[in-house]
């Protein structure tokens, strides 16, 4: 394999700026038309680089089995940390400057480098399991705020244990479907019988989705500190919410069709591998946490996240929120270490959600129920209208990238455009 340079340089046009590059090699699945077939490729600057086909070329090999001509990331995940190391150093090599086996053969080359622009992406992975947390403190004391006074904003368990509830695996899509306005039965507070009928307070919520790669099959618990050696990589999440829904179903339970209708994702998987140049120490908790979840040292991506919201027919964007990965409470690898403490089973190609990411200020709040305190205070759009939550027609855009003095590592997007309830 050929050595390379100290500073990482790719051959490929455009990609030192790129929030695709070298540094960040995200995996997606994708297909073109010229190959209909779905498989695994990684975006470097303006290109997919088809990792199916150097494969069967013999170029990216790792043992005997095939991992990338298959349509979800499920096999190249379950494989475990030191072969997603491999795989991500070989494909540095390949795209580095200082080789040529992909340089000096122009015919491979214009086959395994193909233009984003002529792609289409599928879900990255077959998803069996959705847990959503509810790790951001911020967030979790503006809505208790909200609902239960200032006095006790956040419920005696929250900061013992890293809060979450079970999703629907079914109803993830990809960023780009169309989200219909679920129905539900809503209680307003001057009414006295709940009436079924299309939700009126229906909100975003900006997380972060985490990929499990390596499960635990047997059942036995995933420790603290080998958790992040299970966790594959991340994605932009918009856990869609019914707040007027959620209001009236979630005791004793909590959300159930408030929350099932929808939850979108970005389409590139960022590794974490990637970001380890990007991580941030978090600070002590208080009180201290029980074994299972003692970590000496906490650390989050220092990932900026933003919400923008388009209406119908607009071709203008109003930026909603500004937020940080590094504000929530609870670590990746507390939250998994949770969620297994109880011998759950994981899955490759499971997905948790961070559940929302506000930050200090009312323009770092991760969702319209807190920006616009329930309803009770308006946020005005650039073409003059004015939003408490989601309208028919509004499209919600939520991007994120990390980075260093040298290079960033994006996420692309995750959109939605919100349409009319279904007439049933």
């Amino acid at each position: 394999m050929t050595a390379l340079t100290k500073q990482l340089q790719s051959f490929v046009e455009n990609t030192t700026e790129s929030p695709f590059s070298i540094y960040n090699l995200p995996y997606g699945v994708f297909y073109d038309s010229n190959n209909t077939t779905p498989r695994i490729g990684t975006a470097i600057g303006d290109y997919v680089l088809d990792l199916a086909l150097l494969e069967e070329k013999g170029i990216l090999t790792i043992g005997h089995q095939r991992l990338f001509n298959h349509d979800t990331l499920n096999v190249f995940a379950s494989q475990g940390k030191s072969v997603w190391s491999s795989v991500r150093r070989r494909i540095q090599s390949l795209l580095s400057i200082d080789n040529q086996e992909l340089q000096a053969d122009q015919a491979l080359l214009s086959s395994v480098l193909i233009p984003q622009d002529k792609i289409t992406m599928k879900l990255p992975f077959k998803i069996e399991g959705f847990s959503d947390f509810y790790a951001s403190e911020q967030h979790a004391s503006n809505v208790g705020k909200l609902f239960r006074g200032k006095e006790n904003p956040l419920l005696p368990n929250w900061k013992h244990l890293p809060v979450a509830y079970n999703g629907r695996a079914s109803t993830v899509y990809l960023s780009g479907k169309t989200i219909t306005r679920p129905k539900g039965q809503l209680k307003p507070p001057d009414v006295d019988v709940p009436f079924f009928a299309p939700s009126k307070k229906l909100d975003f919520e900006i997380e972060l989705g985490v990929f499990v790669g390596v499960g635990n099959p047997d059942g036995k618990r995933i420790r603290i500190e080998e958790a992040a050696d299970h966790l594959f990589g991340l994605v932009l999440l918009n856990d869609w919410s019914a707040r007027d829904i959620q209001a009236f179903e979630y005791q004793p339970l909590g959300p159930f069709l408030s929350k099932s209708f929808a939850t979108s994702i970005s389409a590139w998987v960022v590794p974490l591998e990637a970001l380890q140049n990007v991580m941030v120490p978090l600070p002590k908790q208080s009180p201290a946490c029980v074994e299972y979840l003692h970590q000496p040292s906490r650390f989050l991506p220092d990932i900026k996240l933003k919400v923008e919201i388009q209406p119908r027919n607009s071709t203008h964007k109003t930026m909603i929120c500004e937020t940080n990965a590094k504000e929530l409470y609870w670590s990746l690898e507390q939250m998994i270490a949770h969620h297994t403490v109880n011998h759950c089973v994981m899955k490759p190609g499971d997905l948790l959600g961070t559940g929302t990411i506000s930050g200090l200020n009312r323009e770092n709040w991760g969702s319209l129920l807190e920006i616009s305190s329930n309803g009770v205070n308006p946020i005005t759009l650039h073409d003059g209208s004015n939003r408490v939550f989601l309208e028919d027609g509004d499209t919600v855009i939520i991007t994120g990238y990390a980075e260093t003095p040298d290079y960033k590592i994006g996420f692309g997007r995750v959109e939605g455009m919100v349409v009319s309830a279904v007439q049933d």
